[in-house]
């Protein structure tokens, strides 16, 4: 839910004051055609707070939690779950730490890469997957009237609108920050998680559970696939057609 027009000017006033639209702007990379529209409109998106809390040097957890729609996230320090910690990193990640752990000793090269950073192709839907009991949909679509169909519908676009993410952590019971890193709103740090707990989840998942969960994400990639092939073999044919 977009930030009313008249809190986000209030909040601004206090962070940036005596200061032009223009030079906001320009400080924040937030553009002025953009922000003239959203306020003309009376609703202000979350990613212009972000991108301003950012360039003032501000965390933009904070700055969201003074908006009522957020203020939750001011209250909110349960640190990420082991699971949600591994539901994002990314499959090839997996992938490539499978590798390191069954190569032959010294076959692999000195040391290896970082993870890479969030939020990555799958984050959301794995990051709902991972806190989801088996009723956490329903929760969040009685609780922000949004159709099941809806939700799923986003879940399989890997988005998920800033508030129905922090409406599915409270459901879920987890950190309110939690869904705002898997949607890539804020970072890792900006949400409070600990330096290198991606990496340490990893390092703690046995061989056989990191074969696992590489399988499964694997075999979600590969229906992913498949149905994009089909989606595009059925477009070719209507396009045959209409020639």
């Amino acid at each position: 839910m977009p930030l009313p027009a008249k809190a986000f000017q209030r909040w601004l006033s206090g962070v940036a004051p005596d200061t032009s639209t223009a030079d906001i702007c320009r400080i924040s990379g937030v553009k002025r055609t953009t922000l003239a529209q959203q306020m003309v409109r009376g609703k202000v998106a979350e990613t212009t707070v972000v991108s301003i809390s950012r360039a003032y040097n501000i965390n933009p957890v904070a700055a969201l939690a003074t908006f009522d729609t957020y203020s939750g996230l001011a209250s909110s320090s349960l640190p990420p779950t082991e699971k949600e910690l591994v539901s994002q990193i990314a499959t090839v990640d997996l992938l490539r730490a499978v590798i390191v752990r069954t190569a032959p000793e010294g076959s692999t090269g000195p040391g290896q890469p970082g993870l890479s950073p969030t939020p990555h192709a799958t984050s959301v839907k794995n990051w709902v997957d991972a806190i989801d009991d088996g009723e956490l949909r329903h929760r969040v679509s009685a609780a922000t009237g949004v159709a099941p169909q809806n939700y799923s519908a986003q879940l399989t676009a890997n988005r998920l609108a800033p508030e129905l993410a922090v409406a599915t952590s409270r459901a879920a019971g987890v950190g309110l920050a939690s869904g705002l890193v898997a949607t890539g709103l804020v970072t890792e740090t900006e949400a409070g998680w600990p330096p290198g707990a991606r990496q340490a989840a990893l390092d703690r998942l046995s061989d056989g559970d990191l074969t696992a969960l590489a399988g499964e994400r694997l075999q979600a990639m590969g229906r992913t696939l498949r149905r994009q092939e089909q989606d595009q073999e059925q477009t070719e044919r209507i396009w045959e057609n209409l020639v």
